[in-house]
């Protein structure tokens, strides 16, 4: 089943709700929807959990909103749609923008909703080089997206999933033409504006004092071939800021693994459930 969460400020949130257990509830990267976990939600859901993922406010299906794009809002939003579905005990997971998502919302909400967390290709702490975070991509990296954004928003996405999100401009890689009509759908469901707004909220925001509230089992998961979220500055710092995290790294994985490598994300996703 599918439905809306209607936030404080009116936004409506749409969300998926499939199977039955306990919730795993599933926060997307930039710019896409729920729909790009839909191989872990299957999963997860055909497995006797309940799989829950929801589009952010000015993706997907939810509204298009002119304000309000930045995390702290994202957050709130997130824990609107766990107070609708009163959610208890949830695992709660985030893929790169989502992962700063949730890092935010346990920073601002705390866990006492949540049994464990995790952190996929995710952009914590910091993905913005600055005098404190030298590992950071420098501030035109992200300008330049912006420019492409206001340039062609249909190619810049496509240009993306066809080259570094991927993993497909590395030698020997073979496209997958679905994979990148599947992120170019999604990205163009999204609002320009939201979408525009939100490279400012996954790159500048700083999530390292949200790391340190972290107090349940959290896995930080990352491939050391991501090109979009590096993992040196990402992966390999949230891990020490977070209380009890494991951290798992796939060799030669790019930052969408959660399509490139669903069988072994599928596989070890479950097993930390389930642990």
């Amino acid at each position: 089943m599918s439905s809306y969460v209607t936030t404080k400020d009116g936004t409506q949130i749409y969300y998926k709700d499939w199977g039955k257990g306990q919730p795993v509830v599933f926060s997307h990267g930039w710019p896409l929807s729920a729909d790009s976990w839909e191989s872990q939600m299957f999963h997860v859901a055909s497995n006797g959990y309940r799989a829950i993922g929801h589009d952010r406010r000015g993706h997907g299906r939810s509204t298009q909103t002119w304000d309000g794009n930045e995390m702290n809002t994202y957050a709130d939003d997130l824990a609107a749609v766990f107070e609708a579905l009163d959610l208890k005990n949830a695992i709660l997971i985030g893929f790169s923008t989502g992962g700063g998502e949730v890092a935010r919302y346990i920073g601002r909400h705390g866990t006492k909703r949540l049994a464990k967390a995790a952190l996929i290709s995710a952009v914590p702490p910091l993905m913005l080089k600055t005098a404190a975070n030298p590992g950071g991509l420098p501030i035109e990296v992200f300008d330049g997206i912006r420019a492409g954004s206001v340039k062609d928003r249909s190619q810049l996405y496509k240009d993306i999933a066809g080259g570094p999100f991927f993993g497909f401009n590395r030698p020997g890689a073979k496209a997958s033409q679905g994979m990148i009509d599947s992120f170019w759908l999604q990205g163009m469901m999204g609002g320009h504006k939201s979408t525009y707004d939100c490279i400012k909220a996954f790159s500048e925001t700083d999530f390292t004092e949200d790391l340190k509230k972290f107090d349940i089992p959290t896995l930080v998961l990352h491939g050391d071939d991501d090109q979009i979220v590096p993992i040196a500055a990402a992966a390999l710092a949230s891990s020490k800021l977070i209380k009890n995290a494991t951290l798992k790294v796939y060799p030669g994985a790019p930052h969408g693994l959660t399509d490139t490598h669903k069988e072994q994300l599928n596989k070890d996703l479950l097993d930390f459930i389930k642990a």
